[in-house]
């Protein structure tokens, strides 16, 4: 947005900055543009007026929020001639709403209305270090003040500029819709203030800025639809494949029939590049790329193709194979078992692998040169994948421009620049232009997963009180890689006592698995092993598995002690916050109400994000609903009914809340129920949605409720993935409970017979001649 470089301006000595004090920077340019210093002595939190807080343990969102602190400042809000505010956010839109949210906050500082301002993505940008990085539920979390700081000091800009114009002073001057008033009735808009307030010199400022109260808000708090809403149903809004670089024409990869495996040579390289349409064949590391006019030509050629493949990283094995090696791995218990002092529950849970299932494929457009390369892609963590295709072109990183563009979807799914690299690898192997899109069956196939893991649990009670609770977590390893893992390594000297020496995922594992309940001595440990698969911190890691387990214990401790579970969970909660959404939840669902047999609720609570949730679910499990077909599909088990309450500290937009929570459901009713993948022979069998069991419209709840709970705390937190565990959790309950059996494996419908006719990985159907979009292999 601006000719100089922000993080060129160094800030000078404090000078004596008050709490409520701040360093600003008016960037030289025509028009306002303004930053904000927020990495002083005083928390920069302290200028947020907020009453006495709960206290909140250091979690995963204090982390990312502590990483991306030093580089705080290096975000700049701009006012332009036409009134209208401009922020480049240094973080990723994959359908979460950021870009609304960051919208409705600079409105709330700025006094405009929401549809003049206007937030777009920022391109990878080195000097952020870990200030561009999406996940964790932590946008809002972590760049709400630097935003709200900013803002204000823009608006004091143009207060000062208007207090000039209209020979008037600060204080008597209102702002409102973009238009600053004198006590005279004379005005000036900020399009009209915008070159007034604006400087020829990069400048520092000191503010003593003061932001709005809570009760002085307007916008944040307000249900607000999506500033994009309607280029979305209209479709003009752009995705990765929408955008029309010169040249970039349509490529995808054939892939080995086992993961991971590696091209060896092409047999017909020539007879396939003279197919219809066909441009270039070339191999890369991960497969055979092949470009075309269309995405149609380029299946055609890839059916063509006769290729040598070398081993997979997994031949031969299958979902039994791999679960034996984690219970190899396995981490004995502690507590031995003393049956005439304390009676003990031992539970064990196996959780296979799962696809994120993101609605849009990896994708990316990449135009790699001799000198340069250039590359659009909708990315996470984009600084870390901007070196990792600098170092697979050959290219210094300055050199590659990565811009971040919207995505549709995540799940922890574009953490990683898989498509990007790939992208970058084949215009660089054809020396032109690529649109590259993976095929939908090459992502639960060749894709990254939730890692397969057990939980074991034991517990010892003794005249009702619970006295140990000790759970050992094994997992096929998560990648972290992404740049998570580098973060914690480079911040790990600030982390609070005991956590520094743990490794990567351990340390993420212990940040963001906390048992809310006071469960005497608890000890929750993480074991990883076995780094042959793609794997990726799907949407609520680690959380999504542990809670399910432990609110099933939960159950059969209450079970086991004649109480009810809801009555068990409230004498054990150690907080009033979870208490509080856990009682309304039981209200608003209407818990113990008669039921017919096979038919149960579930009741489960999570705390993480610096909030809390609690979820009641309905399930009926009756033999006529199991066994009725739909599209020759069993359904199995359905949930009727869920009602989720969430208290998410400071809510921006309670709309956004409310969709992230009902996605959560949808994604804790799939693990639970319906959605996996089946490893067999090296490969996994699901090739796409139709067979991939994701949630369905059948399974669906008719009635679904989501009460967002008014908070004391002035703190925001993370919503994205608040819903996903408390979901898995109440519907693994209420299942256990109407059909009087423990479920052990999740999804529940993952030993059944898999119901679908598994695609070919190079199925004998000849070429379309249209060269549409109808194909599957």
């Amino acid at each position: 947005m601006t000719s100089e470089p922000l993080h060129s301006v160094q800030p000078s000595a404090r000078r004596g900055t008050t709490r409520r004090g701040f360093i600003g920077y008016l960037i030289a340019g025509t028009t306002l543009a303004v930053a904000v210093d927020l990495n002083l002595d005083a928390p920069a939190h302290a200028a947020v007026p907020s009453p006495p807080q709960i206290p909140e343990a250091y979690d995963l969102n204090d982390l990312l929020t502590d990483a991306a602190r030093p580089t705080a400042q290096l975000v700049t809000v701009e006012i332009r001639e036409d009134g209208h505010a401009y922020f480049e956010i240094p973080r990723a839109e994959v359908g979460q709403g950021i870009t609304t949210s960051t919208a409705m906050i600079l409105a709330e500082e700025l006094d405009l209305p929401v549809r003049h301002v206007h937030v777009s993505l920022a391109p990878a940008r080195p000097e952020l270090i870990w200030n561009q990085l999406t996940g964790g539920s932590n946008t809002t979390v972590s760049t709400m003040t630097p935003v709200r700081v900013a803002a204000a000091i823009a608006k004091g800009a143009l207060l000062q500029a208007a207090a000039i114009e209209l020979g008037s002073v600060v204080t008597l001057l209102r702002s409102k819709n973009g238009v600053i008033e004198a006590p005279d009735g004379s005005s000036r808009t900020y399009g009209e203030l915008s070159v007034k307030a604006a400087s020829s010199t990069t400048v520092e400022v000191e503010a003593d800025v003061k932001l709005k109260a809570s009760s002085e808000f307007k916008v944040i708090g307000t249900p607000t639809k999506r500033v994009d809403a309607m280029d979305i149903v209209t479709g003009r809004k752009k995705f990765a494949m929408d955008y029309d670089v010169p040249g970039a024409l349509p490529t995808m990869i054939c892939r080995a029939p086992t993961l991971n495996g590696t091209p060896k040579a092409i047999r017909n390289k020539a007879e396939v590049e003279a197919m219809p349409g066909v441009t270039d064949v070339a191999m890369i590391d991960t497969g055979i790329a092949v470009r075309a006019r269309t995405f149609g030509q380029c299946i055609d050629g890839i059916r063509a193709l006769e290729v040598d493949w070398n081993a997979g990283s997994v031949d031969g094995e299958d979902d039994a194979s791999v679960l034996a090696n984690l219970r190899k791995a396995e981490i004995p218990l502690a507590v031995p078992k003393i049956p005439l002092l304390a009676k003990t529950i031992d539970m064990d849970f196996e959780f296979m692998f799962r696809s994120s299932a993101a609605l849009e494929p990896n994708c990316a457009v990449a135009d790699v040169r001799s000198d340069r390369a250039e590359i659009w892609a909708g990315l996470k963590i984009p600084i870390v994948t901007q070196g990792r295709i600098a170092e697979a072109v050959g290219l210094p990183q300055t050199k590659v421009k990565v811009n971040v563009v919207e995505s549709g979807g995540s799940f922890g799914h574009k953490l990683f620049g898989d498509g990007a690299i790939e992208a970058a690898k084949a215009s660089k192997a054809f020396g032109k232009p690529v649109r590259l899109m993976w095929h939908r069956a090459d992502e639960p196939r060749q894709g990254r997963l939730r890692p397969m893991a057990t939980s074991r649990i034991r517990a010892t009670h003794l005249a009702g009180q619970v006295l140990t609770f000790e759970q050992r977590h094994t997992s096929v390893s998560t990648d972290w890689r992404h740049g998570f893992g580098e973060m914690l390594t480079a911040t790990a000297v600030s982390l609070p006592p005991g956590l520094g020496n743990l490794g990567v995922s351990e340390t993420i594992f212990t940040l963001s698995t906390e048992l809310p309940y006071d469960f005497g001595v608890v000890t929750q440990l993480l074991n990883e092993t076995d780094q042959r698969f793609n794997t990726s911190a799907m949407r609520n890691p680690y959380s999504a598995d542990v809670r399910t387990a432990n609110e099933l214990v939960v159950d059969a401790i209450a079970k086991a002690m004649g109480k009810d579970p809801l009555d068990l969970r409230l004498e054990f909660l150690k907080d009033d916050r979870t208490r509080k959404v856990l009682k309304k939840v039981a209200e608003l669902g209407n818990w113990g109400r008669s039921m017919p047999a096979g038919t149960a609720q579930g009741i489960a609570i999570h705390k993480e994000y610096k909030g809390a949730t609690a979820c009641l679910v309905e399930i009926d499990c009756r033999p006529e609903t199991v066994n009725r077909k739909i599209r020759d599909a069993v359904t199995g088990p359905r949930v009727t009914k869920a009602t989720l309450v969430v208290d998410a500290g400071l809510v921006v937009n309670p709309t956004g809340l409310k969709a992230q929570m009902m996605g959560g459901f949808s994604d804790g009713l799939a693990m639970t129920l319906t959605s996996s993948c089946h490893l067999e022979d090296g490969h996994f069998l699901e090739a796409s949605w139709d067979n991939y069991f994701y949630t369905r419209e059948w399974n669906i709840p008719p009635e679904f409720e989501v009460v967002v709970m008014p908070s004391d705390s002035e703190q925001p937190g993370g919503a994205g993935e608040a819903g996903v565990a408390v979901s898995c959790a109440a519907i693994a309950c209420a299942y256990a409970r109407a059909t009087g059996k423990m479920p052990k494996r999740f999804p529940i419908n993952h030993d059944d017979p898999i119901g679908f006719d598994v695609k070919e990985f190079v199925p004998p159907v000849p070429a379309s001649p249209t060269n549409g979009l109808d194909y599957v292999y």
